[in-house]
């Protein structure tokens, strides 16, 4: 049995999840045969687990270049795939001066990537209670897809391009040139390990080298029937600002930080990102949490859920009992100190991750840059 299933690819890649799949369809562009690996049925992990917001405008450095690139490709699998998208924009919340005078110096910086709003803006856009409101922005390159959808959209697209994907199946070891799975042997001239924060798993002292860790988070899908409006985009707040390459440079960013940290000890402590997507039926992502060990627990506390729903009942101005809570999930994502792992332990093998909460914003630009790097070197 084992041997039947032997065979020979261009490309293989170990992982189906937004960079495999990146990586995928960079691969099969340039006319080469493509296998796709991964243990289990389905996509299960970070990709379909996320907001589905790419965070496209709020990006710096390697990471801007990378979301730039994704977004590109983002709209043409919207066009090829047949993906439900918002290329709306997102929105970012202000509650106070500091998070505005912070917007207006983003905006000043990178003109031409964020609208200014005014309050009564903000508060059409998002939903938001116009008392706590005194202005905002209109991020212009974000993007919103469905990530319980989109990456079976993708495989079934990719499949009719030619792309073979081999779930259920695991990789026992990976040699140059080769791999050898619980359904056979694979040669490869080249092979794509993206497997997320698994790296440690099958390359642990690459996992050491770049200290990656797993990023366990609370998050929660809810029902707000006394919602204002509907929410035009993703929508973003001050705890956002703390988090993305773009805003970091803000000189009025210490005094956010100090004074949510400040304000709101325990939501610094379980290092919240208050943010919210709403899918096509209504119902709204809520989150998020975070913190990071070298295995996730299982066991979500309570406690993190009622903050989370506490901040949401306030910033819709909504009576928290009208708020129903649909689903409650943990997601999880890889991290470490440097935002992406890009390595070669072993010739024509290389590694790839995106080590920090912005997979969907930058996955697919950050697998095409590796893929032109290998087939299109410079000065070659």
């Amino acid at each position: 049995m084992a041997k039947e299933l032997d065979q020979i690819v261009d490309v293989a890649i170990v992982g189906a999840g937004i960079v495999g799949l990146g990586h995928a369809l960079a691969a099969v562009d340039r006319g080469l045969s493509v296998l796709v690996i991964d243990r289990t049925s389905r996509q299960n992990g970070s990709t379909i687990r996320n907001f589905g917001h790419a965070c496209i405008t709020v990006q710096a450095g390697a990471a801007q270049v990378h979301a730039d690139r994704s977004r590109e490709l983002w709209l043409r699998l919207r066009d090829e795939a047949g993906l439900w998208m918002r290329d709306t924009g997102g929105y970012v919340v202000a509650r106070a001066e500091d998070e505005l005078a912070a917007l207006r110096e983003f905006a000043a910086r990178r003109p031409g990537s964020a609208r200014i709003l005014d309050a009564s803006s903000t508060a059409a856009a998002t939903g938001a209670d116009p008392a706590v409101i005194v202005g905002g922005a209109h991020l212009l390159d974000d993007l919103q897809v469905n990530p319980r959808e989109a990456a079976a959209q993708i495989t079934a697209y990719l499949e009719s391009r030619g792309v073979q994907f081999q779930f259920s199946t695991a990789v026992r070891t990976i040699r140059s040139g080769r791999l050898h799975t619980t359904r056979g042997r694979v040669g490869a001239d080249q092979i794509i390990v993206a497997v997320n924060y698994d790296v440690d798993q099958l390359f642990p002292e690459l996992g050491a080298a770049y200290e990656v860790e797993r990023c366990g988070l609370d998050m929660m899908r809810v029902r707000i029937p006394e919602l204002r409006a509907p929410l035009s985009g993703p929508v973003l707040t001050g705890w956002s600002m703390l988090r993305y390459s773009g805003f970091a440079t803000s000189p009025s960013l210490a005094a956010v930080r100090s004074r949510l940290f400040a304000s709101a000890p325990a939501l610094a402590a379980r290092d919240v990102n208050q943010m919210y997507t709403q899918f096509a039926d209504g119902t709204v992502v809520v989150g998020d949490t975070h913190y990071r060990d070298d295995t996730v627990t299982p066991f979500q506390e309570e406690a993190a859920f009622d903050a989370l729903l506490d901040e949401t009942a306030g910033f819709f101005g909504v009576a928290r009992a009208g708020i129903e809570v649909v689903e409650r999930w943990q997601g999880v994502y890889a991290s470490a100190p440097a935002e992406f792992l890009v390595d070669e332990p072993l010739d024509g093998v290389r590694v790839v991750s995106v080590t920090t909460g912005i997979g969907m914003t930058t996955g697919l630009g950050l697998a095409d840059r590796v893929m032109s790097e290998i087939y299109e070197p410079v000065g070659a």
